[in-house]
């Protein structure tokens, strides 16, 4: 007798069938990737998914992983039974999120895990933000919500100017990964507020499990954000668009890229090169052991050096300001300047950037092209090219204190920092800034610019530490201490 119904199959399964030839002819994301195909099988069993004839099979030297790694990224390789009823749901609003009070001690035991890292901004002033799934703790000891909110809140501070996000995929496993149910209800919950600012989402060491989860979700995704994605096979391949050595990349992470390159000796070789390229330039920690003669910039150079050495090589500048940052505040204080909306939150050409710099360094008359962002860029640009940062590397454990002050010892704490302890040109050029941000904040109910969104900007820009790498807990302090300038601008700079 013939059975009353075909037996029922897996979403994904029942995905395959369906989708499996437009699969291959269609090309599923932007990637930085000659080696496309070439996805590593990590952290999930994808036997189901290479078995299909629609699917392009992992590469031998891709899928051959010795046991330590597989044991340590196991999975069994499920998807939720639900997911489509997921998928079918309308929008969920999470008011308890957005209306609750929440600051970092909320989140204390997801702070210290290094989940999530804000690395600083890249060459034309984005902030980067690094996501390691290696460092996601156990489901049971998480709650999938709690970690929503966590990177909503984390992400809150920042999404209101451009900025990019580098998922690191390796070390999620059966044991720590969310759900697919959570996936889709975390791009419901992040709305238009945090995808329209998104300018690149870095997806590194994919797998076909991210294919597939990708395809399923794609109906329901804006073009505009698919556009955003990119594969990253290789770490290399990011070289290009970000400094490596700013991203903090767990070690974890360092040990699987090399794994892979040396199954890819195509994509190894490319690697090295790129290597050679990097090792032919000075290392910052060696430039002192480097005959200054062999370093010294054309005295015309702004970007890269000290303020000592601009100002002894411009000896008509006025008042310890540097040329260039003269340039940048007196275009942008023009009212049609200032009252641009999303002044310094928003990026620029790098192209143009780029050549702006080199013609300031060359002592070249510049053209902002009538553009105020290029104008805003280049003066964010100049600030964190220092050698040092504005507010110098003695202040720097003093503004990270900042927020444990009580509110009647910051003023005479923040005026011993300014007026004793900050050189007498850094004070100056300070002072400069902080008066023509004050101007731009004035204007906030058209340029969108609050003292608060022009400390989140310009904080890290001041304030940094030796190594370079900024904690995500000392976000908060600098900013914190940045907005308190802006808005006691006049009390704190007297002279």
């Amino acid at each position: 007798m013939e059975p009353d119904h075909q037996p029922k199959l897996s979403p994904i399964r029942a995905f395959q069938v369906l989708h499996g030839p437009s699969l291959e002819a269609e090309e599923a994301n932007t990637s930085l990737s000659e080696y496309h195909d070439y996805e590593p099988r990590l952290e999930f069993d994808d036997s189901e998914l290479t078995q299909n004839s629609y699917l392009a099979p992992l590469p031998p030297e891709l899928m051959d992983l010795p046991d330590y790694l597989l044991q340590r990224s196991a999975s069994d390789g499920t998807i939720e039974e639900n997911f489509e009823a997921e998928l079918s749901r309308g929008p969920e609003v999470y008011a308890e999120i957005a209306t609750s009070s929440l600051d970092d001690d909320s989140f204390a035991e997801l702070n210290g895990t290094g989940l999530v890292e804000v690395v600083g901004d890249d060459e034309i002033g984005r902030r980067i933000i690094v996501v390691s799934a290696c460092r996601l703790p156990p489901r049971e000891t998480l709650h999938q919500d709690r970690l929503l909110r966590y990177l909503m809140f984390t992400l809150d501070k920042y999404v209101e100017q451009d900025y990019s996000v580098v998922y690191l995929h390796c070390g999620l496993n059966s044991n720590n990964k969310p759900p697919l149910s959570w996936l889709w209800k975390a791009y419901k919950a992040f709305d238009r507020k945090y995808k329209k600012n998104l300018k690149a989402l870095y997806l590194v060491h994919p797998t076909n499990f991210i294919r597939i989860v990708w395809q399923m979700l794609k109906p329901a995704i804006s073009v505009k954000f698919g556009r955003k994605m990119m594969y990253v096979n290789y770490l290399h391949e990011l070289q290009q668009y970000l400094n490596l050595d700013k991203l903090c990349i767990p070690e974890p992470v360092l040990e699987y890229d090399k794994l892979l390159l040396s199954k890819n000796p195509k994509a190894a070789e490319i690697a090295r090169l790129q290597s050679q390229r990097k090792e032919t330039l000075p290392d910052q920690s060696d430039v002192k052991s480097i005959p200054k003669a062999s370093l010294s910039p054309p005295p015309t150079q702004q970007f890269g050096v000290s303020l000592q050495f601009v100002k002894e090589n411009n000896a008509n500048m006025v008042d310890s300001i540097p040329p260039v940052v003269r340039q940048c505040v007196e275009f942008l204080s023009q009212p049609d300047a200032l009252e641009t909306e999303g002044l310094f939150r928003r990026s620029a050409n790098i192209l143009v950037i780029k050549e702006l710099q080199r013609a300031c360094n060359k002592g070249e008359t510049i053209s902002f092209r009538n553009d105020p962002h290029n104008a805003a860029v280049l003066l964010k640009t100049f600030l964190r090219d220092l050698e040092e940062p504005l507010m110098t590397f003695d202040l720097y454990d003093e503004i990270l204190k900042f927020q444990t002050w009580s509110n009647r010892e910051k003023p005479r704490q923040v005026k011993i920092l300014i007026l004793e302890r900050l050189p007498l040109d850094n004070y100056k050029l300070l002072k400069y800034i902080i008066q023509f941000l004050w101007k731009v904040q004035d204007r906030s109910c058209l340029n969108k610019m609050t003292s608060s969104n022009l400390a989140v900007v310009f904080g890290p820009n001041l304030a940094w530490p030796p190594n370079g790498q900024m904690s995500l807990q000392a976000i908060a302090p600098i900013n914190a201490f940045t907005d308190f300038l802006l808005e006691n601008q006049e009390s704190i700079f007297i002279i």
